[in-house]
């Protein structure tokens, strides 16, 4: 078992730098013979991993606690487009991250089949939260390809699992990059003896990650659409225009939406219910405001949408300035059949109880007859086919 290569540079040893050796069984001897499976390669990767990881855990967190705000918890309504920005930053850059993973995996495999596996119990604790990161991100970026692809090939609910193996994720990184900083950045500062192959390797890498960005941002960031070819979701594509993740036929309300005796009713802690028609709604006085919708899948794309202002039917109502809404979908089941909105953002005066969409009816799929639509809100929290307002 004499087989060997060099790792580059692997710690520190009486004030002095020395070279690390990675042993393989004699039946491996020379399998590991290219020069991509290079220390320096991989402090690259490392790096620019550990920017991605990061900004997506954080980004990451900011999605779930918008989408599931604890009662402490309470987003402003401003900038409109916060969560527009983050989410299709957390989606487009995982993506992106997809190259950055795999070549890291390949430049640093042949470390799986180093001998003996570890050489203390500090070494055994050092690999296996290695072995959490790598499962924990290959897990992490399939299924959240799966999931903005629609397809839910898993028994298990995806944001539950997403949301928890972050902090499982993330935590082996922070202790990966303690135990490797110090290396890492040794070899990244020394002075670079790079053939070509390594350069076009990298290179290689880093436009892919890239390419993958540029056909993707299209979704979110709509001067770009018609390159958004690898997006679930392309801006304009979609009844009025807009991408439609869940149809009127899917949520089951196809014919209870199109009931001429649908009212909207306003119950709860208020002064006075009411129990408007559509034509009362649009009797009132009306309001024209440019919001997008956005989604957890990434995608984004603003609308005209024109409406009530929910402020407007509250205060119709006697509701309390500090009361929180809970906004009441015609569909029967689901986890957002119901919403609940702040006082900042019903308060907002671009909150609507929207009607129309686009200078058009508001279509069947997109919320008719009436739907949510608010500043700086996920799309799964823009609340349609909307049946009842329950203050809180």
């Amino acid at each position: 078992m004499r087989s060997r290569i060099s790792a580059g540079v692997g710690g520190l040893s009486g004030g002095r730098l020395r070279d690390q050796v990675v042993r393989f069984p004699k039946s491996l001897e020379g399998r590991f013979r290219s020069r991509l499976h290079d220390e320096r390669i991989a402090a690259w990767l490392g790096i620019a991993l550990g920017v991605s990881f990061s900004t997506a855990f954080i980004t990451g967190l900011i999605s779930h606690f918008m989408q599931h705000p604890p009662d402490w918890l309470h987003w402003p309504s401003r900038p409109i487009n916060f969560y527009r920005v983050t989410q299709g930053l957390h989606v487009i850059g995982g993506l992106a991250t997809i190259p950055l993973l795999l070549a890291k995996l390949w430049t640093v495999y042949p470390k799986l089949f180093q001998w003996p596996p570890f050489r203390s119990l500090a070494h055994a604790v050092e690999r296996g939260l290695v072995f959490v990161l790598v499962g924990g991100s290959l897990f992490q970026l399939v299924t959240g390809l799966l999931n903005i692809s629609y397809w839910y090939a898993f028994p298990f609910f995806f944001t539950v699992a997403h949301y928890w193996t972050a902090y499982l994720v993330f935590g082996a990184l922070i202790i990966h990059i303690a135990n490797e900083w110090a290396k890492a950045r040794h070899t990244v500062m020394r002075k670079p003896n790079d053939d070509l192959d390594r350069r076009s390797f990298l290179l290689s890498v880093f436009a892919a990650s890239g390419t993958v960005a540029l056909f993707t941002v299209g979704e979110a960031f709509s001067p770009l659409g018609r390159l958004a070819l690898l997006a679930p979701r392309r801006p304009g594509v979609g009844p009025q225009r807009l991408p439609v993740n869940r149809t009127a036929l899917a949520a089951g309300v196809t014919v209870s939406a199109r009931d001429p005796r649908w009212r909207l009713s306003v119950t709860g802690r208020v002064q006075r219910e009411l129990s408007l028609s559509l034509a009362e709604l649009r009797a009132m006085p009306q309001h024209t405001v440019r919001l997008p919708i956005t989604c957890v899948e990434g995608w984004s794309v603003s609308g005209t949408w024109t409406g009530v202002r929910l402020s407007d039917v509250l205060a119709r109502a006697g509701a309390s300035a500090e009361a929180r809404i809970r906004v009441v979908s015609l569909q029967g089941g689901g986890a957002y059949r119901t919403s609940e909105v702040d006082t900042a953002h019903w308060r907002d005066p671009d909150t609507l109880l929207a009607l129309s969409l686009n200078g058009e009816p508001l279509a069947l799929d997109h919320g008719f007859p009436c739907r949510l639509i608010a500043p700086n809100r996920p799309g799964v929290l823009q609340t349609k086919w909307i049946t009842s307002l329950v203050a809180e």
